[in-house]
């Protein structure tokens, strides 16, 4: 049953015309014509008694009309329903690094509770191997991650990029002179989570003979990471996108060291085939939030075009 074909013969019933049922439905009046004719057809009965000027509903016209505008109305309904945000139900499932959990990921869910404020969101924090582990297991719908995810529909879109900085507290009396790696080398060094991008850095940073006797304490957890930093406990390489409480507090200060360390690539991911729509739709606004977050804070993170 063609749904326009109903639409046409319940305007014709209200406006009992043809030309002015071609003109609200923006077609000509052979068109409204043939589309009654089908109906009729498939139906088997007359639906209207045409006149010279307007046209009437017959018995059988007027019991078919009823049902025709339910089924009119509830396409409409059906229509506004999938493009209306607010009607946007059920659970979608976050998972996010810390790093992006202490810059802008307030900004982000803020964002989409104004938008979808009947959708319920679900967040996992964690770091960015156990978040892909969860989301190869269906786990999560969309990954807020340092570097990109591989696999099958599996698409990536560029979020920011996060420099990263030896940042060390004042107990330690550093001094604003230059570090090399043997310098860095005497202190304890604290690291993201083993096998995270930024611990294979210093893994290559301090391989060979610049290693020695190097203490690298890898740390799960950000906060734990920056409180140990700010109690003196050794030095760490962290975004200072995550830390400009401290750094403006002076109780961190940003080291000079003279071996540039890589900066941390973000990156949403989110299963093409995915039967929820509002996964792409998520991972813009995340994209979106990103880049307003990257001009308010200037060199502290810098934006990334927006594809892979």
């Amino acid at each position: 049953m063609n749904i326009r074909f109903l639409e046409t013969f319940v305007w014709l019933a209200k406006l009992k015309n043809f030309r002015l049922t071609a003109e609200r439905l923006h077609t000509t009046q052979a068109a409204v014509s043939s589309r009654i004719a089908t109906l009729e057809q498939d139906f088997g009965v007359r639906l209207f008694d045409r006149g010279a000027r307007e046209v009437a509903l017959t018995t059988d016209g007027s019991k078919a009309l009823v049902y025709a505008e339910r089924m009119v109305k509830l396409m409409r309904e059906m229509k506004d329903d999938m493009s209306d945000k607010q009607i946007y139900a059920g659970v979608i499932r976050i998972g996010v690094i810390e790093s992006i959990v202490h810059s802008w990921f307030p900004d982000f869910i803020g964002r989409l509770h104004k938008m979808f404020p009947r959708l319920q969101i679900e967040i996992a924090s964690d770091t960015t191997i156990h978040l892909r582990e969860q989301f190869s297991k269906g786990l999560l719908d969309v990954v807020l991650q340092a570097g990109p995810m591989s696999g099958p529909h599996i698409t990536n879109i560029n979020l920011c990029e996060f420099p990263m900085r030896w940042v060390g507290s004042p107990k330690l009396n550093i001094g604003s002179e230059t570090l090399s790696l043997s310098d860095l080398a005497t202190f304890p060094i604290i690291s993201f989570a083993r096998n995270s991008g930024p611990h294979a850095v210093i893994e290559r940073m301090f391989s060979g003979s610049e290693r020695g006797a190097l203490h690298i304490n890898c740390i799960a957890s950000v906060a734990t990471m920056i409180r140990l930093v700010t109690d003196g406990f050794g030095v760490a390489a962290v975004p200072p996108a995550i830390i400009q409480r401290e750094l403006n507090e002076e109780i961190l200060h940003p080291l000079r060291v003279d071996v540039e360390f890589p900066a941390l690539v973000m990156q949403a991911g989110f299963r093409a085939d995915n039967e929820n729509p509002l996964t792409e739709t998520i991972a813009r606004i995340a994209q979106e939030t990103a880049a307003d977050f990257a001009l308010n804070w200037g060199q502290e993170i810098a934006r990334l075009p927006s594809q892979v």
